[in-house]
């Protein structure tokens, strides 16, 4: 039998052992928190574009879908790298709900690029009612991110009078945006002495944004000699996206089909996608490794039904082992495109100077000098300026 200082000292010790054991228990989860946090804690970048989409507009829904990789490639330049989501609102489109203002969303905010321009290709250019107003106003009713760090954004395009709503005044959308924290930039698809102007002027003016004037044709193509190696290269990387999940398939299809699009608008629209899936924007919750870098799921509560059929019956270590060739094989590629890429854009730059191209009047252009100056507002630095 203990005697009672005996007994007392043993269980001082055991009690010391519990806490030291509590407090490194306390610790790892701290480690654990942060790294999560620290995943999910990227600065948001929100951008709503809002397209006029009647009959006289297939100009400008073109150059969207043939530049909107050259916005996400300039955005992937911003210090320190954002989270991306991405709105897609339609208005003036002749088969949409006359009770919403020929309104339409075709997608609310996501970070699933390939949707965002799955949604573009689908639009068509029909109708002649285009309410401005309304179409602010379900940007506004969207779930913006929180916090005075996001940077909020929308772009609204047209080549109408931007005051035709009856109902929903857009200067009244402009102070509930801004009120709200998100600036409107706007850009009229015409001339610049025009009377419709002054009204897309004053969208910016009383939002904080940006105004622009541009042509609807107005985008610069050019065809590099690096076009169709970045193009390649989009095509490989596709192979390291391990789909899982009731969304895998789809999201492999949309994949696919978003980079024939791309392709069909040309080789110079097919190297700027490549150039965006090799950046830390191009992100799909679809794809196993995505989500496990997100800390979206726990690699070992994936159910074997879930996973691709190469994947199934593999010991947790092998699962691993799989996915560490195929993120391996996917950053090799990733580096190969950006190192093409920085040569073609060198490249392109040699030849807007040589030829005098200017590219100030296009919907990318536009888009990219207002969400720079904004972001660097925010804190971003860019990578060149």
């Amino acid at each position: 039998m203990l005697s009672p200082s005996r007994a007392r000292t043993l269980s001082l010790a055991l009690l010391l052992a519990m806490l030291s054991l509590a407090s490194a228990q306390e610790v790892t989860e701290v480690k654990d928190g942060d790294a999560s946090k620290k995943a999910a804690g990227k600065k948001t970048v929100d951008l709503c574009i809002c397209l006029d989409t009647s009959g006289s507009m297939r100009g400008l829904i073109d150059s969207a879908r043939s530049r909107i990789w050259s916005v996400v490639n300039d955005l992937a330049l911003a210090k320190p790298t954002p989270r991306l989501r991405v709105a897609l609102i339609a208005y003036g489109g002749g088969s949409y709900d006359s009770t919403k203002g020929w309104v339409q969303v075709q997608t609310g905010f996501t970070e699933d690029l390939d949707l965002v321009s799955s949604k573009l290709f689908a639009l068509k250019a029909t109708g002649s009612t285009e309410y401005v107003g309304r179409a602010l106003q379900t940007a506004m009713a969207f779930d913006w991110q929180k916090g005075t760090d996001a940077l909020k954004l929308i772009v609204v395009a047209g080549n109408e009078s931007a005051d035709q709503d009856p109902a929903v005044p857009f200067r009244d959308m402009c102070k509930t945006a801004i009120t709200g924290g998100v600036m409107v930039n706007s850009i009229y698809c015409g001339a610049a002495g025009h009377a419709d102007a002054a009204g897309w002027k004053e969208i910016a003016l009383l939002s904080d944004g940006h105004y622009a004037v541009i042509e609807q044709h107005g985008t610069v193509t050019l065809q590099s000699p690096f076009d169709k190696k970045i193009a390649a290269l989009s095509t490989a990387v596709n192979s390291t996206y391990v789909a899982f999940g009731k969304k895998g398939k789809e999201g492999v299809a949309r994949q696919e089909a978003a980079d024939n699009d791309a392709g069909a608008m040309g080789e110079d629209t097919a190297a700027l996608r490549g150039s965006s899936k090799a950046s830390k924007l191009y992100y799909n919750r679809w794809c196993l490794i995505d989500s496990l870098d997100r800390r979206q799921v726990k690699l070992e509560e994936v159910k074997d039904k879930d996973l691709p059929k190469e994947m199934r019956g593999m010991t947790l270590e092998q699962k691993k082992a799989h996915l560490d060739k195929k993120r391996a094989e996917r950053k090799k590629i990733q580096a190969e495109i950006k190192v093409i890429s920085a040569k073609r854009a060198g490249w392109i730059a040699t030849e807007m100077k040589k030829r005098a191209i200017k590219d100030n009047r296009s919907f990318d252009a536009a888009v990219r000098k207002a969400i720079r100056a904004q972001a660097k507002q925010k804190g971003y630095k860019f990578e060149q300026e």
